[in-house]
């Protein structure tokens, strides 16, 4: 079945492939990676062969078995896009999003070329949300205007975990940021004017924010479980999610 999730931001994750390889500096401590070794370590069906990018065809229909409108994070412990992944399965992917309009998906990339190249030829379904990783200015930055040139009903950037101040950057045509640091016990501290940065130029430019965590460090840079340092930033929770509107180029 699809499994509830801790992530602040969606309600469902569904999972058709596990599994991946790194390819930019958020990668690096992925929670992905050491949550399927510890998967294969339990004997959990799927993680037969830990984080070694696997398909699962057998899942596909199970949006198709759940009547109760959801939103679904599509691959929570994988990337749709991996080179790995055939266009192939990842139209048997989006055939299922397109036959279930009553939930909603959100699809989240580092590979945002590869997003790019598979949707020149395709429309993304109404219903689902098109997302890159933006964690600094190297590999992040070039991510958002390749999903810029996608049609998407949603588009959205996930800035987790935010390693650097990313500057001034354009947020034409982008409806949702998502913020976050780093947890684990390797953590990388995130900065509060870093955040401050990314929060104003949403403000100026009308995109729903969203700060998901401060992570391992805290906003006093006192490294603590992720638990006791929280989500408050400037003294308040920011959950904001985009309104739904028609396709924007």
């Amino acid at each position: 079945m699809s499994n509830k999730t801790p992530i602040e931001w969606t309600e469902q994750t569904w999972n058709p492939t596990t599994g991946c390889t790194k390819i930019s500096a958020g990668c690096k401590h992925c929670y992905a990676e050491t949550m399927a070794h510890r998967l294969h370590a339990m004997g959990t069906p799927g993680y037969e062969q830990g984080f070694v990018l696997t398909r699962h065809p057998h899942r596909l229909e199970q949006p198709l078995r759940r009547k109760k409108p959801t939103v679904y994070f599509v691959n929570s412990m994988s990337d749709l896009f991996h080179e790995h992944v055939p266009f192939a399965f990842i139209d048997q992917v989006m055939a299922v999003i397109e036959q279930t309009p009553h939930h909603t998906y959100q699809i989240l990339t580092k590979r945002a070329a590869r997003m790019r190249k598979y949707f020149r030829k395709r429309m993304p379904p109404a219903n689902a949300w098109l997302g890159v990783s933006v964690e600094n200015k190297t590999h992040g930055l070039p991510r958002i205007d390749q999903l810029r040139d996608i049609p998407a009903t949603i588009r959205f950037l996930s800035v987790e975990p935010l390693l650097e101040d990313i500057g001034i950057f354009n947020l034409e045509n982008i409806d949702w940021v998502i913020v976050g640091g780093e947890s684990g016990p390797k953590a990388r501290p995130m900065q509060p004017e870093w955040v401050a940065n990314i929060k104003g130029q949403c403000d100026r430019k009308h995109v729903s924010f969203f700060f998901k965590q401060w992570g391992g460090w805290g906003a006093d840079g006192v490294k603590r479980r992720k638990s006791q340092n929280g989500r408050l930033f400037e003294g308040r929770t920011w959950d904001a999610s985009p309104e739904l509107h028609a396709p924007t180029l």
